[in-house]
């Protein structure tokens, strides 16, 4: 990297107007604005990880969005939180869902001349260490995390400027990763819809149960209180963050110290893990499918099925399907954003009979070790993606390098 130039982020600004700029603050959009249809409004959630999650939208009017049309994004343009989760990056995808949308004020947006700069380099750049450090330098940790002077530091960042060609390599070789991790993503949802469509078609012919989840449950309790370890000899310890979209991702959960966790709060395969606290969090909905060692902290509830009374992967696909009405449980008149243990336990789920259970459960094992296998080879993908991006933007490995590693790898 230091063969390549350095220069201001803004040098590589887009001669379009609002290039860079900041979303809608205060009153301009309020949620009074949303609607059913229209222009998209990025929010935190759509931006989880640095990925863009081109799904699960608010949207706003036409109108709307004229008024802030400054905040309006559209393909290739890289999107910065500037408040609560600073240094996170993403980039509206080049083939997206939507012909543009809108960015909320937690929000900068950057958008660069193609002549000049490759935008996808520069949304590896800014993931990568010493571009995390750059933004992080500008941070302000106390209250809610926000970046300082927030468009003027965006616009200042210092940043490498290789060649065009060379930024499209590096970008091309990290993108095949990024493609192929994409793919199986695909592939675990549509293990997964399949496996739902399999049990709600046995429900169809054969209703035979309906019971409580805690008349069928051996245990039925919320998790620890962590003492959390830096040690990778102690215990995972999951949270609420670890549960979405019907799975448990092991990156956002951390260690804790072994000793302190007891059976029943030692994970044990086919146990379903629902979130049971906060507002957005409150009732989704995990299956634990993995061999590890782990326990789910106390925002967290553990649901172990009775083998003697019902098959523990049929009556976890039961409380899948029952994630919506588990979502509302949380809710109350009072707006309230706890679920109670209790509430959960009268939950009552449908089963088909013990026999089609018992010929259900190896279709559905089937499918979910597809899925699993799927995933397993994405977090291997994004490891190996994360190791090669900062050799890649320090110049320590050359792209020829690179690419014979993605290769071999994918």
């Amino acid at each position: 990297m230091s063969e390549w130039e350095r220069v201001r982020f803004d040098q590589l600004a887009s001669s379009e107007r609002w290039a860079f700029s900041i979303g809608p603050f205060g009153s301009k959009v309020t949620t009074s604005d949303y609607c059913e249809d229209g222009v998209p409004f990025i929010r935190g959630v759509n931006l989880s990880q640095g990925v863009f999650l081109d799904d699960d939208f608010v949207f706003i009017s036409e109108e709307k969005a004229k008024e802030i049309a400054s905040a309006l994004v559209k393909p290739g343009d890289i999107v910065f939180t500037r408040k609560g989760t600073v240094g996170q990056v993403s980039m509206i995808p080049r083939a997206p869902r939507y012909e543009k949308y809108a960015i909320s004020g937690s929000q900068v947006k950057a958008r660069l001349d193609e002549r000049r700069a490759v935008a996808e380099f520069y949304y590896y750049w800014f993931r990568s260490p010493a571009g995390q450090h750059s933004i992080l330098a500008h941070a302000v940790t106390t209250g809610v995390p926000s970046l300082a002077n927030s468009l003027q530091s965006i616009r200042g960042l210092v940043v490498p400027k290789p060649p065009l060609s060379e930024q499209a390599a590096v970008a091309a070789v990290l993108g095949v990763l990024d493609d192929k991790i994409a793919v199986n993503e695909r592939i675990a949802a549509t293990s997964r819809e399949l496996a739902l469509a399999l049990f709600i078609q046995a429900i169809a012919e054969d209703a035979d149960m309906e019971v409580g989840v805690e008349s069928v449950a051996c245990a039925l309790t919320r998790g620890i209180a962590p003492k959390y370890s830096e040690s990778p000899d102690d215990l995972l310890v999951l949270n609420q963050k670890c549960i979405r979209d019907g799975r448990v991702s092991l990156a956002p959960s951390r260690r804790t110290q072994r000793e302190r966790v007891k059976a029943p709060k030692l994970l044990m395969k086919n146990d379903v893990l629902v979130n049971s606290t906060g507002v957005g969090t409150l009732g989704r909905v995990a299956r634990w499918t993995l061999d590890e060692a782990a326990t789910v902290d106390s925002h967290i509830t553990i649901v172990r099925f009775d083998e003697a009374q019902v098959d523990p992967v049929c009556a976890g696909f039961a409380i899948l399907r029952a994630q919506p009405e588990i979502e509302e449980m949380g809710e109350g008149s009072t707006g309230q954003t706890e679920l109670r243990r209790t509430q959960l336990g009268e939950l009552a789920i449908t089963l088909p009979s013990k026999e089609r259970q018992q010929a259900l459960r190896p279709k559905l094992d089937a499918l979910e070790a597809r899925a699993d296998q799927a995933l397993r080879e994405s977090q291997a993908l994004a490891t190996l993606r994360d190791t090669l991006l900062p050799q890649l933007m320090s110049g320590r490995l050359r792209v020829k390098d690179a690419e014979k590693i993605v290769e071999d790898a994918t």
